[in-house]
């Protein structure tokens, strides 16, 4: 039996999309910058997969721009906002996803920008108050906070810091890549100016994504090299991706609660079984908080063990798919860095869990037996 538990790293695609997008794998394969019957009739499917997008967030379609997925977006949003809003000090904190904090680090040394980083408290939270202390000390700013840590899974209060950077007039930035096709995002209401997306993370094709910007605060382009996207992004467009980019969320708006209700089922599962099988098992961040956690991500604190070095590699080896961080960080060697920053001196093993609407109740059993017998 092999079971994967890594959906926070990619899900699997659903059925439904792959439907949606194999016309534009096989058949429909103009290009959408020709004016010609096959280029017009694939230009038509990529602008109605972005008014679909659009609905679903209560934006306009022309803030939405397709990329090839979260990193593309992240760095996009970020380095475009900081030249055209000539931005002099940068607010993050030192657990953001690594297409946030090389970025902004890089940023700020070859722009001269001074970066400041946001206080957390012990598990990883965002202190709102220091937040609003650095708004006020240091105006110009681009403010850079995940929606969810991919990690631990800690919720931002994004509408909170949302109203605190409209107060001090600064540019939001929010890493969305965890959260959208997961929670509901009202872009009527929400007070950010630039956010990312990557449909893979949601049962969508891997390598497409999108950015919104606010209509009010437009960006420079950050790949040149043709008028695609509005101008904001040169390339021919990922056709088939952008499809089953936006059928994937059109699903996901569609089954969000049913879905949201299983997953939580399963964490809290999970957490239970760990208990009764783990002796002085314990969980970083807020991950076994279900009410302010990503609800497809359990990250497990282990006891200190000789076992750790290799308990993912022996976790693979029984048939369990799962992670020690993030999937863009967890090499064969490499730590992870938001544990890293939260508990500096800590031996103790780490394993994220992260969930999805295929897993079922007797894989977190299998799971959890599988890790019990690595950890003896």
């Amino acid at each position: 039996m092999r079971i994967y538990l890594d959906n926070a790293a990619t899900t699997p695609i659903d059925p439904e999309v792959f439907e949606a997008m194999k016309p534009f794998i096989i058949e429909d394969f103009g290009n959408p910058s020709s004016t010609h019957a096959h280029g017009r009739k694939v230009r038509a499917a990529i602008e109605s997969a972005r008014k679909k997008i659009a609905e679903l967030l209560h934006c306009t379609p022309g803030e939405i721009i397709f990329t090839s997925g979260g990193t593309e977006a992240d760095n996009a949003i970020l380095t475009g906002g900081i030249i055209s809003y000539n931005i002099q000090n940068i607010i993050t904190s030192p657990i953001e996803h690594h297409a946030v904090e090389e970025t902004l680090s890089s940023l700020s040394k070859k722009k001269h920008i001074h970066l400041h980083m946001v206080k957390l408290d012990a598990r990883g939270n965002v202190d709102l108050d220091n937040l609003d202390y650095l708004l006020h000390k240091h105006p110009n700013a681009i403010v850079s906070l995940m929606h969810a840590n991919n990690e631990i899974g800690n919720l931002l209060d994004i509408e909170a810091v949302g109203n605190l950077c409209q107060h001090y007039k600064a540019y939001f930035h929010s890493d969305t890549v965890q959260t959208v096709g997961h929670y509901v995002h009202d872009l009527r209401k929400l007070k950010v100016h630039g956010m990312a997306a990557a449909a893979h993370k949601f049962h969508g094709p891997k390598g497409v994504g999108f950015m919104y910007i606010r209509k009010d605060k437009k960006i420079q382009s950050f790949i040149h090299g043709g008028p695609q996207e509005r101008n904001m992004r040169g390339g021919t467009e990922n056709v088939y991706g952008i499809i089953g980019l936006a059928k994937a969320l059109e699903i996901a708006y569609r089954d969000l609660e049913k879905h949201r209700k299983y997953i939580l089922t399963l964490k809290s599962r999970m957490i239970e079984k760990l208990k009764e099988n783990i002796r002085d098992v314990n969980f970083h961040g807020n991950s076994a908080d279900l009410e302010r956690s990503l609800y497809t991500v359990l990250n497990v604190c282990l006891p200190e063990s000789d076992q750790n070095s290799m308990l993912l590699f022996n976790l693979d080896l029984h048939g369990v798919s799962a992670s020690g961080g993030s999937a863009c960080s967890s090499g064969a060697t490499a730590g992870s860095h938001v544990l890293g920053e939260l508990y500096p001196d800590s031996k103790k093993g780490a394993v994220r869990f992260s969930f999805s609407k295929y897993n079922t109740p007797e894989e977190i059993d299998f799971a959890v037996e599988k890790l019990r017998e690595c950890l003896e």
